[in-house]
């Protein structure tokens, strides 16, 4: 997998991240994510489908990419885990589909600090919506 992080110092990433990075301590992370996560818009009835299901996750989470509108829309009722789709997801907009298939995720939660503050069973889940994030990717790619 390519490092696509040149571009992520500090200074260059996307404020919800950024919010992330800043944050100090479990407490402030989850503020920080929490806040994130009402960036993201309550999930209408198409989104929360079968089809748009991630399983393997510990809370529900829902994902589709939208090719004409190029955006992609994701929703989890757990807090936390929205935060964290919306900062995947603040990431993943910023790159074509065909430049997300290669984007190192797992160094870009490094590098936000955020996987340090997962448990291994949400890591895990994190790890099987960036795995859909970037099969629908190369679909659309």
């Amino acid at each position: 997998m390519q490092n696509n992080m040149q571009n992520d110092t500090p200074s260059a990433l996307a404020p919800l991240a950024l919010a992330v990075t800043k944050a100090s301590g479990w407490d402030g992370v989850t503020r920080a994510l929490m806040l994130a996560g009402k960036s993201l818009p309550v999930a209408d009835e198409a989104l929360q489908n079968e089809a748009n299901y991630v399983p393997g996750c510990d809370s529900d989470v829902w994902l589709r990419y939208d090719p004409q509108a190029q955006h992609w829309e994701a929703y989890s009722p757990s807090k936390i885990i929205r935060g964290v789709l919306a900062v995947i997801l603040e990431k993943a907009e910023q790159h074509s589909p065909e430049e997300l298939v290669n984007v190192n995720f797992d160094d870009y939660l490094r590098q936000i600090k955020l996987s340090q503050f997962v448990s291994e069973s949400r890591a895990n889940g994190i790890k099987k919506v960036i795995q859909r994030l970037q099969l629908l990717a190369q679909q659309h790619a």
